[in-house]
């Protein structure tokens, strides 16, 4: 809309200059050169293209490009958690096969005979790549793939490994063919005798197919900077410089374009078979793997350049005008005035045609804005789908290895722990239902029928779900509450929701931090209090706090709605959640709730 004012605003002085006719001062125009003021106007005229061009390109390529960058960041995500839940999920088969009373008596016996089948259900219940058994002198016994059958693997890897370790190892081996290998090893033993080693094998290649189709180059590398994964297959078992560093020597002509065509934007950040690409990088959260993508700035360079061609266009047109103008100037005196006036309206008649021109590409631009804000609100919408989707993909990952647990325990007729597994499965049920209601908590107000609860017992099961990750970053949890119950009223699940976002946010506070702590307090007296201090580096933005989508965390990490979701759950119970920086540093959050007896007199 800006472009359009300004348009509108620079088209009167043109009218003006065409049809006003000209003073009796064209004694100072020279017949045969242009005049001083011409001469002037036109300097003004490619002075300020130049300018404009420069600096309108330095804007829209940033603008492109961060929302290119954007883009890539969120589906690395979403590849971070698909190898993550891939992982995850082959990671707990050993354990469950280690533990199984056949393949303990199997090789105990030496009895084989259907234990290879055995495998082969496991392995199409749970969607592992390759199941193989082996026993204590390093003899494959079993396997999904029965041609591993009678294969000697003393000296390799996994079963080194898995009889050195008590748990269960992970190993990435290259293999002859130019990939790698993923796979889990685990010793069965009965006591303190080794049985036997069963081996799990991963396919995560299958991602390097589905990556293809998104981005021009996709890589995965493990914590010592070597890749594994790729897209480009002569990059695998190098690190990211010597695989960037693996291009076809460019011709004098390819040097030279490259050198010229982006001139007026910044240095790319890689080039890949000889393209200028955007690099993006996330962490996968698996022993300090990093995942990268190279995406290349045709679209770009195709928005820049377009609207640079529009304002060369209009530049250009002021400029033909302007020499125009001259030139009419440059006649001779002895023109006649009707002929002169004639021309005039002829050239009125141009201008109004290009007026019509430049209205239809103004609505051209109305249309081109409005789709911006309708991809500015898409983005928006695919970091909250990222979010759900990283909230909920472990729950579901996890479901699916309890479910394939308990089918065989109940096939080994152990139903007092299969039984356990459908437990945890119908918690992982609760939980997920508890994030959908905490998601919805933000765009409405209670409506939950409250019930008095122990807050206690709130912060204990709060503590307990997140004890993974309490375990993982090393934090002290120091709790003090009273030993009496604390009642308020409320609804569980939304109140260990509040909790669960407070001591999150303090693990992320603390991270780098010398000895982390988090200090949990619960008091009562006319209100119920719970206190959750860390020792972090503090808050920077108290007042910008509790505003939806304001966050600290890089991409990928967080979408900013935890800590209005917890205002809007403790305010709906009354209360209120308030944050403020100590003396002694770090952050202290303090949700404060009305005692029951209290809540229930404002409720009736």
């Amino acid at each position: 809309m800006t472009a359009a004012r300004l348009s509108r605003r620079g088209k009167a002085p043109i009218l003006r200059s065409m049809v006003t006719p000209s003073d009796t001062d064209n004694r100072r125009v020279s017949i045969l050169g242009i005049p001083l003021w011409g001469r002037v106007v036109v300097a003004l005229l490619l002075v300020v293209a130049v300018v404009s061009t420069w600096f309108l390109n330095a804007f829209l390529s940033e603008s492109f490009t961060e929302s290119t960058r954007n883009r890539a960041e969120l589906r690395l995500v979403l590849y971070s958690g698909n190898i993550q839940s891939e992982l995850q999920r082959n990671s707990v088969v050993p354990l469950l096969l280690a533990r199984d009373p056949e393949l303990i008596a199997a090789l105990r016996e030496g009895n084989f005979a259907t234990t290879s089948q055995r495998l082969i259900d496991v392995q199409s219940e749970i969607g592992a790549a390759s199941i193989e058994l082996l026993d204590n002198s390093g003899r494959v016994v079993a396997a999904t793939d029965r041609n591993q059958l009678g294969k000697n693997r003393t000296t390799e890897a996994p079963f080194v490994e898995a009889r050195r370790a008590n748990d269960t190892s992970f190993l990435v081996q290259e293999l002859e063919s130019g990939g790698f290998g993923f796979s889990f090893a685990r010793a069965v033993r009965q006591g303190s005798d080794l049985l036997g080693v069963v081996i799990v094998g991963a396919d995560l290649s299958k991602f390097e197919r589905s990556w293809a189709g998104f981005a021009d180059a996709v890589a995965l590398m493990d914590s010592s900077g070597r890749i594994i994964l790729a897209t480009e297959p002569r990059w695998r078992g190098r690190s990211l410089e010597e695989a960037l560093a693996l291009r076809d020597a460019p011709s004098a002509i390819a040097r030279a374009l490259r050198v010229t065509a982006d001139w007026a934007q910044n240095p790319p950040d890689a080039f890949v078979r000889g393209e200028a690409v955007l690099r993006s990088e996330v962490r996968v959260p698996f022993r300090g793997w990093r995942l990268v993508s190279f995406t290349r700035y045709d679209s770009v360079r195709e928005s820049v350049n377009a609207a640079l061609a529009l304002l060369l266009t209009g530049f250009a047109l002021l400029l033909a005008l302007v020499f125009y103008i001259l030139s009419r100037r440059a006649w001779s005196q002895s023109a006649v005035f009707q002929r002169e006036s004639a021309e005039l309206r002829a050239l009125n008649a141009r201008l109004q045609r290009e007026i019509a021109a430049r209205v239809r590409v103004q609505k051209d631009l109305a249309v081109a804005e409005q789709t911006l804000a309708q991809s500015a609100k898409l983005a928006s919408l695919g970091e909250m789908s990222a979010s759900v989707s990283h909230e909920l993909n472990q729950p579901l990952a996890a479901m699916k290895t309890y479910l394939a647990g308990a089918r065989l325990l109940l096939k080994s007729k152990r139903a007092e722990e299969a039984m356990a597994a459908f437990q945890r499965i119908d918690d992982l049920i609760d939980r997920m239902g508890a994030i959908a209601r905490t998601l919805k908590s933000f765009a409405r107000k209670g409506g939950e029928a409250f019930a008095p609860i122990d807050l206690r017992t709130c912060l204990a099961d709060a503590l307990t779900m997140m004890e993974p990750m309490l375990r993982d970053s090393r934090v002290l949890v120091v709790r003090t509450v009273p030993p009496e119950p604390v009642i308020i009223l409320g609804d569980t699940v939304r109140v260990e929701q509040v909790i669960l976002n407070l001591v999150r946010n303090a693990v992320d506070a603390t991270r780098g931090v010398n000895s982390p702590q988090i200090d949990i307090l619960i008091s009562q007296g006319e209100t119920v209090k719970l206190t959750v201090r860390d020792n972090g580096h503090g808050i920077e933005n108290i007042d910008a706090l509790f505003e939806p989508f304001y966050t600290t965390k890089p991409a990928g990490k967080g979408v900013g709605l935890g800590l209005p979701i917890s205002s809007g759950i403790v305010t709906d119970h009354g209360g209120r959640l308030t944050a403020f920086n100590p003396p002694e540093g770090g952050a202290v959050f303090e949700a404060e709730f009305p005692r029951q007896d209290a809540a229930k007199a404002a409720a009736e």
